[in-house]
């Protein structure tokens, strides 16, 4: 069913082609990108699609311009994304830190794939996860999203358009090709059901506007450019009026407060799906299409007598650091299964801090785990 933009009804399609729909639902009106094994399906639909909905598409030169592109579109007005996979997404990463700094709300998506280099562009992993944290340089904090089915790629999409615009930052959705490339229905809402959060626009006249002065949230109104409103905007460490300021002063008065609105927010940002936990003897610690393959395992365990739960990492990052150490001092161990060699597994151990073991089930990539080798590590743990 459509009315011409926007599909509403079921519909079975990849989670690549999901998350393009749920951009397009969320007001995503400016797509730029290169394409790229196996996240290039989401370019194409937004090839198609962006013009049925009065939007532009551009494919660039490359995966750097594409980053440059979507922060400059955000800043004429409109909400933007891109989507890529790992070698793409290492190339981002410098203009994703000036996202960051410029505090521009936009969507990236990463659909990845086995590094590292070109590793194996058409097969599964998980190996972004600390890129996607860490991968740009200096200081700030970041929202991740990790769906673990093409229904959460469409759903998330239009969370990460939402935190995007209330927080004013990029916000990424870590995927991977088996679930980007996945089949199966998908439910989409008439986008009038659809709650959508709208760009916070200045409330004082134009002589009195300062383009980075926060609110009580800590989180600075956006105008846009040609609004008539002045706006200076710079990587180099500024002012609220977006001027330079070179000192350290105003380097720790910035850089605070990009890391504060997202970490004193976390309680609202953070999104776990929690089953079995309460009395639960050991955890499974997962998130995307590892939590899913999981569930497997920990059906066949809970048949065996062990009490296993299992705590799925929706939100990434900000890690749920305190739900984790809380969590720590009422098990034994945290079975974590990555398609990595451990990256997600050290976030837990550090937050378990001894209290509980964290025992990591990896996996290099190029395909999902084998449910039986996470059920050998609850078993061997729960002993």
């Amino acid at each position: 069913m459509s009315d011409g933009k926007y599909l509403s009804g079921e519909f079975f399609m990849s989670g690549d082609e999901a998350c393009a729909e749920g951009a397009i639902n969320a007001g995503c009106r400016f797509f730029a990108g290169y394409p790229i094994t196996p996240a290039t399906e989401i370019a194409e639909r937004m090839s198609e699609r962006m013009p049925e909905v009065g939007g532009t598409y551009m494919q660039m030169e490359d995966e750097l311009a594409s980053m440059a592109a979507i922060l400059g579109a955000s800043w004429g007005g409109v909400k933007a994304m891109t989507a890529t996979s790992g070698p793409g997404f290492s190339l981002m990463m410098e203009n994703i830190g000036l996202g960051v700094m410029l505090e521009t709300p936009c969507v990236v998506v990463d659909i990845q794939r086995a590094g590292p280099s070109t590793g194996l562009p058409t097969l599964t992993g998980q190996g972004d996860m600390m890129q996607a944290r860490w991968g740009s340089h200096g200081c700030y904090s970041i929202i991740a999203l990790a769906p673990n089915s093409p229904q959460e790629l469409y759903d998330l999409t239009i969370t990460a358009f939402n935190l995007s615009e209330q927080y004013r930052l990029p916000v990424l959705i870590m995927s991977e090709a088996a679930t980007g490339h996945m089949y199966e229905k998908i439910v989409i809402r008439p986008v009038s059901e659809i709650e959508i959060t709208a760009r916070r626009k200045p409330v004082v006249p134009p002589d009195e506007y300062l383009p980075f002065e926060p609110g009580d949230d800590l989180v600075p109104s956006m105008a846009s450019a040609g609004s008539g409103y002045r706006l200076h905007v710079t990587g180099l460490t500024h002012d609220e009026r977006g001027y330079p300021t070179m000192t350290a002063e105003a380097q720790s008065k910035l850089v605070r407060r990009l890391i504060d609105k997202v970490e004193r927010n976390k309680e609202s940002i953070i999104r776990l799906e929690e089953d079995g936990i309460d009395d639960a003897e050991v955890v499974v610690c997962s998130y995307g299409i590892s939590a899913r393959v999981s569930l497997i395992a920990i059906e066949q365990a809970r048949q065996e007598g062990i009490k296993v739960g299992l705590l799925r990492l929706i939100t990434v990052w900000p890690f749920p650091e305190d739900r984790v150490r809380e969590i720590a001092g009422h098990i034994g161990a945290f079975v974590v299964p990555e398609i990595n060699c451990g990256q997600i597994s050290l976030e837990v151990e550090r937050c378990a801090g001894g209290k509980a073991k964290t025992v990591l089930v990896p996996h290099m990539g190029g395909r999902v785990h084998d449910p039986e080798s996470i059920l050998e590590v609850i078993r061997q743990v729960a002993r």
